[in-house]
């Protein structure tokens, strides 16, 4: 039923003009990423390859409720230690943001700013075009989140070789880490 619902958006999508995305699959080579993360700093995916296994999640937005549930399972995760895999989000959050969503956290690892969502739909991730604006309360201070876009959660756990090991679409932010483990459990 699933590739029935995805054909007819696919389908419509097409009958509409729209420009379909390619999805990435299991097996395929990763898309690159170069982007810049909470620090300010260029992030490559080629400098990351070659140790362990990268879980790569796009979430929607910093500072909201099952986006900040889902970076703080992989934060206690990363925590724990003994895990056999980095972690990176990306979200269309600006810099900035991301620094503050990592400090009101203590998220103890990459955050990647996709303002565009190039690095989103180069997976095949939807983006929502269209200024979102929240406000939260961070080292005792307001802060305005802004961002130009918004990517659907999903995650992809990415191979030291460079390939995809496993895609997980309309991921859930509580169960997520947990399917991640799992996976990696099998590989072993």
């Amino acid at each position: 039923m699933k590739w029935i619902a995805r054909t007819l958006v696919v389908a419509c999508a097409m009958a509409a003009g729209a420009r379909v995305q390619a999805q990435v699959k299991t097996g395929d080579k990763a898309p690159a990423i170069e982007a810049m993360d909470q620090d300010g700093n260029a992030w490559s995916l080629e400098k990351r390859l070659g140790g362990k296994h990268l879980v790569v999640y796009f979430y929607p937005a910093a500072m909201t409720g099952g986006c900040t549930k889902q970076a703080c399972a992989y934060r206690d995760q990363v925590k724990a230690g003994g895990q056999r895999f980095d972690v990176v989000g990306i979200s269309a959050d600006p810099v900035e943001n991301l620094k503050a969503f990592q400090q009101a956290e203590q998220l103890n690892f990459t955050l990647l700013s996709d303002p565009d969502g190039r690095i989103a739909k180069a997976y095949g991730v939807t983006v929502t075009a269209g200024e979102k604006s929240i406000k939260r309360t961070v080292g005792g201070r307001e802060v305005e989140f802004k961002r130009s876009s918004t990517t659907a959660r999903w995650t992809f756990v990415i191979d030291p070789q460079g390939k995809i090991a496993h895609v997980e679409q309309d991921a859930k932010p509580v169960a997520d880490l947990a399917n991640v483990l799992e996976l990696l459990g099998k590989a072993e």
